[in-house]
C-alpha cells in the first residue's frame, strides 16, 4: 500500500521545472514530519483522557475550540501577507518583503494585547460554567483556566506569524517540523506529569498553552537570525504603508475566515448544549481518526498554494493547468479510496487506539467519512484559489454558510444526535465544492467573466 501511494504521489508531483522540484521537496518532507506528528497525536488523545477523564476532555476541548476562534482577529493579516509576501519574492522585491513582515508583527502585537485586554475587562461579566454547560461534579476554576488559555493564546497569535513566513517562502515542510517539536515535547511533558501530579485539568492546561507557545518562540528567534535573516523583522523596517496592501487582501481573507469559523469551529459548542460535554469528545475521537486523511491531504496541497500565486505573478498558466489537473486526482484518489478503507475498518482501530474508554458507533464513522470528503473538495479549490486572489465566490458562500449552519446543526443534532450535526457540515461542503470547482476550472481555462473572475 506504500508503495502504491509512492507511485501515485510520483506521478502527482512530477519534476518539471523549479517551481515543481519545491513542491514535490515540501511534499516528501511534510510526510515524514506528518507521519510523525500523527502518531505522537493519537499517543496524546488517550494519554490525555487517562490523565483526567472524558467529561474533563472534553471541558478542555470546549475551551480551546471557543479560544481558537481568536486566530480570526488577525483580520485575515496572515493570508494576506502569504500573498504579498510570495508575489514579493517572486519579483526579486526584498526590502519590500521585510517590510510587508515587520509591519505584520507590529499590527498582530497591537491587536493580541488589545484582545486580551478586553477579555480581562469582560469576562467577569460571564458565567462560563453556564455557557460552556460544565457539570456540577466538575470542581475546577473554569474562569482561571479560560484566562490562562486566552493569555498563552494571545502570545502565540504574534509567534505563529513564523509559519506564514515560512510558507510564503515555499518552505512548509519546515513549519511542520516546528508544529511536531511541540506534539512531541507535550507528550513528553505529559508523561512526567502523569508521575507527578495528580489528574488536574488546571495544571494539564499549563502544559497544553505553554510548551507549544515555547516551542513556536525558540524557532522564531533561531530561524530569524540564521535562514530567513533576509526577511527577519526589523524596528526599522516596519512602515505603516505597506499595511493597506496587507489588508486590501486580508479583509476577504478575515471575512472568509469568519465563515469557516462558523462551519469548522462552533461543532464542538453545538454538541456541548445539544448533547453534553461527553459527546464533545466521541465527536473528537472520531475526528481525530479521520483527520489522518485531512492531514494527507494538507501535506500535498499546502504547497500550492504560494507556487500558484507564483505562477500567476509570472503569468505561467500552462503550469496552472497541470496543477489543477494534479490536485483533482489526488483528491478523487483520497476521497474514494482511503476514505472507504478507514470507515470499514474504524471500528477495530478505535478498540486498538482506545480500548473502552470512548465508544464511537459505526453510523458516526460514516458520516465522518463524508466530511472529509466535503473537507477536501473544499480545501483543495480554496487553496488553488487563494493562490490566485479570486475569493468574492467564496466570501458569497460562506456568508450564506453563516446564516445556515448553527440552525442546520442544532435541528438535525436534536433530531438524529450526533452524526446529524456532522451531516449538517456535509451537506454544505458538498454545495461549497461543487460551486468553487466550476469557479477555478473556469480560470485555469481562460473563461472566468464577472463574478466568477473576482
Amino acid at each position: 500500500m506504500i508503495q502504491a501511494i509512492k507511485y501515485k504521489l510520483s506521478g502527482l508531483l512530477k519534476r518539471e521545472d523549479q517551481r515543481s522540484d519545491k513542491i514535490l521537496k515540501n511534499v516528501i518532507l511534510s510526510f515524514g514530519v506528518k507521519a510523525g506528528s500523527i502518531l505522537v497525536g493519537l499517543l496524546l488523545v488517550p494519554l490525555t483522557i487517562n490523565y483526567i477523564n472524558p467529561v474533563q476532555y472534553g471541558i478542555w476541548l470546549t475551551i480551546s475550540s471557543v479560544v481558537s476562534w481568536m486566530s480570526f482577529f488577525d483580520i485575515g493579516m496572515g493570508n494576506g501577507l502569504r500573498n504579498k509576501l510570495a508575489a514579493a519574492i517572486a519579483l526579486g522585491e526584498y526590502d519590500k518583503a521585510k517590510k510587508y513582515v515587520s509591519t505584520t508583527y507590529l499590527l498582530l502585537s497591537f491587536i493580541a494585547a488589545g484582545v486580551f485586554l478586553l477579555f480581562l475587562i469582560l469576562s467577569p461579566l460571564f458565567d462560563w460554567n453556564s455557557i460552556l454547560n460544565i457539570p456540577v461534579t466538575i470542581n475546577e476554576n473554569i474562569r482561571l483556566i479560560i484566562t490562562i488559555v486566552i493569555g498563552a493564546f494571545c502570545m502565540q497569535f504574534v509567534v505563529q506569524l513564523i509559519n506564514v513566513v515560512l510558507t510564503a517562502l515555499h518552505e512548509p515542510a519546515l513549519a511542520g517540523l516546528i508544529s511536531f517539536i511541540g506534539q512531541l515535547a507535550l507528550l513528553i511533558g505529559i508523561l512526567i506529569l502523569k508521575q507527578l501530579v495528580p489528574g488536574s485539568l488546571h495544571v494539564l492546561v499549563w502544559l497544553l498553552t505553554l510548551i507549544p507557545l515555547s516551542v513556536l518562540l525558540i524557532a522564531s528567534l533561531y530561524l530569524y537570525r540564521t535562514t530567513l535573516k533576509g526577511v527577519a523583522p526589523e524596528i526599522k523596517k516596519i512602515d505603516i504603508r505597506q499595511a493597506g496592501g496587507i489588508l486590501n487582501t486580508g479583509s476577504i481573507f478575515f471575512l472568509i475566515q469568519i465563515g469557516t469559523l462558523v462551519l469548522f469551529q462552533t461543532d464542538n459548542i453545538v454538541i456541548a448544549k445539544v448533547l453534553g460535554p461527553e459527546s464533545v469528545t466521541r465527536f473528537n475521537v472520531s475526528y481525530k481518526l479521520f483527520s489522518v486523511v485531512i492531514m494527507v491531504f494538507t501535506i500535498v496541497i499546502t504547497p500550492f498554494w504560494s507556487s500558484v500565486t507564483d505562477a500567476y505573478t509570472k503569468q505561467d498558466f500552462d503550469w496552472l493547468k497541470r496543477c489543477l489537473v494534479k490536485i483533482n486526482r489526488f483528491w478523487l484518489a483520497s476521497s474514494f479510496v482511503i476514505v472507504p478503507f478507514l470507515v470499514l475498518f474504524s471500528g477495530p482501530v478505535y478498540v486498538l487506539w482506545l480500548g473502552k474508554a470512548v465508544a464511537v458507533s459505526p453510523v458516526l464513522s460514516v458520516c465522518m467519512g463524508l466530511y472529509v470528503i466535503g473537507y477536501t473538495w473544499v480545501m483543495a479549490n480554496c487553496y488553488f484559489l487563494n493562490g490566485f486572489g479570486k475569493l468574492r465566490i467564496q466570501l458569497i458562500l460562506y456568508a450564506i454558510v453563516c446564516v445556515l449552519n448553527l440552525p442546520l446543526a442544532v435541528y438535525m443534532g436534536k433530531t438524529w444526535g450526533l452524526p446529524g450535526i456532522v451531516l449538517a457540515n456535509v451537506i454544505l461542503l458538498l454545495v461549497m465544492g461543487a460551486t468553487l470547482t466550476i469557479q477555478s476550472n473556469k480560470i485555469v481555462r481562460g473563461k472566468a467573466t464577472g463574478l466568477w473572475n473576482k
